[in-house]
Formats: C-alpha cells, structure tokens, sequence
C-alpha cells in the first residue's frame, strides 16, 4: 500500500474502534466523540486504562503494536469488571471484537480504582514476558541485531561460527516493510517451521501483502563507506530456505536472507576487476589491515622431498573448502582452494615446493553480472555503480545493467519492443535512479557469492553494520560434537586498525565486580532493615 491508501486504512481502523468502544470512554466519565478521533483517542483510553501515555507510540510501531494491541484489549475488559479466563480469551481470539459486544450488551462500571499488579503468579509472570518480548522486539528491530556467520566468504576478517552484534542505528535503521510477523525472528519460526510473516509468495498482488509499508529508513550517523563490512538483505533471493535450491519463492525486502560481504564500491563510483585485484574510479583499492583476501593457489611440489603439506596448511588455518591432490597430473599438484598471498609466499620458500600460481580466471563466463559480457569473477568491467538522482544513457546495450533496478527495486514497468525501451508505457533513453547502490564482495575471492553473479544491492536493502564478536565457534558447520570456542575472538570488534583484541577478560572482571557489589549492597541493605 502507498501512503495515502496507508492513511485510509488506519482512519478505517479508527473508525471500527469508535464504534466498538464508544460505550468504554462514556462510562469512564469521557465524550463519546473522544472515541474516533485518531491518536488523541488512544491517549485517552490508556489514561482510563491507567497506562503510560508513551505507550501511543508503540502502537505505530510495526510487530510491536501486534504484541500491545491484546494487551490494551485485556486490560480495557478489566478496567471495567471484566477479567475471567473466558473474557481475555475471547478478546485475544475475535481480535479485539468481544469489546463490540460487551460494549453493546453488557453493564459496564468503570474500576478506576483497580489495582494494576497481577493478582496471580500466573498473570505476573505473563506481564513481565510480555513486556521483555516487547522491548527485546524494539531493540533487534532499530538498534542491535544477532547474526551468525554461516559462510566463509569473509573468511580470516569472518569467521564460520561467528555471532556478531550488527548495528542498526550506524546506517539508520529501517522501519520493517512486513507489518504483520512474529517478532525477533527473521524468516521461519524456529521448531515448527513456517514462515514468521503473512505473505503469499503465489501472488505478488495478493490481498497478504497489501500491508507492506513502504521503505522509510531513520537517520543514521555514518553512511556505507568503502571496505565498510555490511550485512544486507541478499537483492537475489527467491529461495524458501537458505542453502536449499528450491522453486522461486517471492519474499518481501525485509524478509529475504541477510548477507555480510565488503563494500568495495559505493554509489558513483566507477569499479573494474583486473586479475583479481578491485579498482575504484581507477585506483587500487586499498584494504584495510584486518582485510585478508584470499585466492585459490596451484602447487607443485616434489613428493621425494616433501610428502605431507598438511602441517604447513594447518598452521595457516587453511580450512575453507581444504585442498585436494591432482593425481593425474606429470607432476604431484595441490590446489588450495583459499589461501592468503602471505601464506603464498611462505610456500614458496617451503623445501620441496616448485611453485605456487594464482589461479586467475582468463575465459569468459556468462554466469558472471550482467550475463552479457566477456568477463569472469576476476577480470570485469569497468561499471558504473548508480547513484540517487543520477542519469544513465539507456539502450540496448547498457540496459542489462539496469534493467533489474528499473523493473525491481524501482517497481516499473518495463519492455522492449522493436528495439524500443518502454518504462511505463513510454519510450526512454535515459533512466534517472531513485536509490543509492553498492557493490559488496567477499574477501574469499573464490568462494564468495557476491555482486560479481547478482550485481547491485539497492540501498532499501540494507541491514546494519557488524560492530561486535561476542561469541566464537569453531567447526560450527560441523555438528555440536566438534565445537571449539575460539577465546581468541570473544568480545573483540569487527572494525579498527591492527589485529583484534579480545575484550573478554575485561568483561569477566566487570561482571565479577557487579557480583561482588551486589552481595555487598544486599548485605548492607539487610543489615539496615534488621
């Protein structure tokens, strides 16, 4: 829904409240007119709900408001007698309609003097449930989100096994576009299964996803800058599982799976690939020092003087995706399939070690972005990554590159007809873009599903920025069995100059010294009651 159709939808909504519960505000000595005035309305029935004011707010907070509209519902049936299992049941299930007939029905007297403590354990520890989902809801949607590692296409800067803590007030943070969804989850709901929102992935034009709002992004305090790591919602996805090639499945931006890659390229720049090294408006891009990308290497050696590699790639970490032997070959061949070039290099000085090639890609290949031209994954372009505002020629040769901007994250129509470009039914020969994009790869060079394969990420689909590793395991993708804490990486940032640092010894002393406060305050505290 656009704007407007969002405004009459909610005057709608407010509609439907007034005539409901009109009979609510009169009891509790307000104006039955107070009912169907929208905002003003709600202030005054938490007033006789005796709920904080500010609760209004999150009543136009996507996923939160699904959380507190049952709440406001139970506590407007108890604010005037009503607080039986069956009256809190039957609002909950009819979706807030049992007001309509207690309203019409029934003999309301308003309790003003109602206790707002839960009268059983049961109901207290369901209030304090709530309001944890609740604010847990607000901090994960506009401030800080989980997220786990499950690939190695950052490897060495990422690793398979890391949690992070994403930011996503560095960038601002995105109202969500699916306004009806469990919250704190991402695309299926743990253990059971289905998916977490109301979507119909069969009908784009479905009356389901007619409740999508529209991309509204909060302010943030940085933008995405080149080398920037970003976590992102993958532009690409039409699969119903990640990890699972399955048919096309239709997701809302929100909802499709998040991916962290490196920013090499932000809007207006120009970027080129030239044997695996990336250039920006055609300067080498320089990486930071906690960047280590890596290539697929040949190596020949001579088994009579070296029989086993495995010390030497082990002490390197070189684990992502192993090495294997090529044994049809003249001569005894290893390829490592993602090695640093300091690694390279210290092979090369190995005894027994002939040499070690780069494997650089020279032969075309048409999986690579925009799937018209002769490049591969490590010799491409130059392309031109668009900017807001910005104007392109369009014909039939540049389209490719923005013919999935155009018709999918830009919502025109699009068609070629005789030669002729139609956007929106008209003849075009230049397209003005109405978004930033960004072109994100992965330092594992060889091993990274990125940009070079699905081209642009659009700026709506921007998650947040990893700031925080607080846990680490190795072999993650390995079963529980093998788990390995890697103490190394816990509490250490993502970003900064130098090797990380482990913050986690700090963080001990400082939950010991809570601890220990607390015991002393506890102590002190009995001692002046007794």
């Amino acid at each position: 829904m656009n704007l407007s159709q969002w405004l009459l939808f909610i005057l709608v909504i407010q509609l439907i409240h007034a005539a409901g519960t009109w009979k609510f505000y009169v009891k509790a000595g307000r104006k039955a007119w107070e009912a169907a005035v929208p905002l003003y309305n709600a202030i005054v029935l938490l007033k006789i709900i005796k709920r904080p004011t500010w609760w209004t707010v999150l009543l136009f907070i996507p996923i939160i408001n699904l959380i507190l509209f049952p709440v406001i519902w139970v506590e407007t049936l108890r604010s005037f007698g009503k607080k039986s299992t069956a009256d809190t049941a039957l609002a909950v299930f009819t979706l807030g309609f049992y007001l309509y007939y207690v309203n019409y029905t029934q003999e309301l007297v308003y309790r003003e003097d109602r206790s707002l403590h839960p009268e059983t354990k049961t109901g207290e520890t369901v209030s304090s449930i709530l309001f944890a989902v609740v604010v847990a809801t607000f901090v994960h949607t506009y401030f800080i989100q989980p997220f786990t590692i499950p690939t190695s296409s950052l490897e060495k800067s990422l690793l398979i096994g890391d949690f992070l803590f994403v930011s996503k007030f560095h960038y601002g943070a995105r109202v969500p576009n699916t306004t009806v969804a469990a919250p704190m989850v991402h695309d299926t709901i743990p253990f059971i299964k289905t998916k977490s929102y109301l979507y119909d992935n069969e009908n784009p034009d479905s009356w389901k996803n007619k409740f999508e709002l529209p991309y509204l992004r909060f302010p943030g305090f940085e933008s995405v800058k080149n080398n920037d790591i970003v976590v992102f919602n993958w532009p690409a996805d039409t699969v119903a599982k990640f990890f699972t090639k399955d048919r096309r499945y239709l997701k809302p931006v929100d909802k499709k799976s998040n991916y962290v890659k490196r920013c090499v390229g932000i809007a207006g720049d120009s970027l080129q690939i030239k044997d695996g090294d990336v250039f920006v408006n055609g300067n080498k891009l320089i990486l930071p020092e906690r960047a280590k990308p890596q290539f697929s290497y040949e190596v020949a050696y001579d088994h009579n003087q070296l029989s086993d590699l495995t010390p030497f790639l082990d002490q390197n970490d070189i684990t992502d995706g192993g090495y294997f032997k090529n044994n049809d070959a003249k001569s005894d061949t290893l390829y490592v399939m993602a090695m640093t070039d300091k690694a390279a290099a210290n092979m090369r000085s190995f005894p027994g070690v002939k040499s070690v090639t780069k494997m650089i890609s020279k032969k075309p290949d048409l999986s690579v972005f925009p799937q018209t031209k002769p490049w591969n994954m490590d010799n491409f372009g130059p392309i031109y990554i668009p900017k807001a505002g910005a104007t392109v020629k369009l014909d039939l040769t540049t389209l490719p590159f923005y013919k999935k901007i155009i018709r999918d994250y830009e919502h025109n129509t699009l068609e070629v007809k005789n030669g002729e470009i139609l956007i929106n039914g008209k003849p075009s020969s230049t397209y003005t873009f109405q978004q930033n994009y960004y072109w994100m790869m992965g330092d594992n060079r060889h091993r990274s599903e990125d940009s070079r394969f699905w081209g642009y990420v659009p700026e709506d689909h921007i998650v947040g920025k990893p700031i925080f590793i607080w846990m680490s395991i190795k072999n993650f993708d390995k079963g529980f069995k093998e788990w390995r804490i890697r103490w190394d990486r816990l509490f250490t940032t993502v970003s900064g100059d130098g090797e990380p640092q482990s913050y986690f010894k700090y963080f001990l002393v400082l939950l010991g010294l809570y601890f220990v406060g607390e015991y002393y305050w506890k102590k002190r505290k009995n001692k002046s009651e007794s």
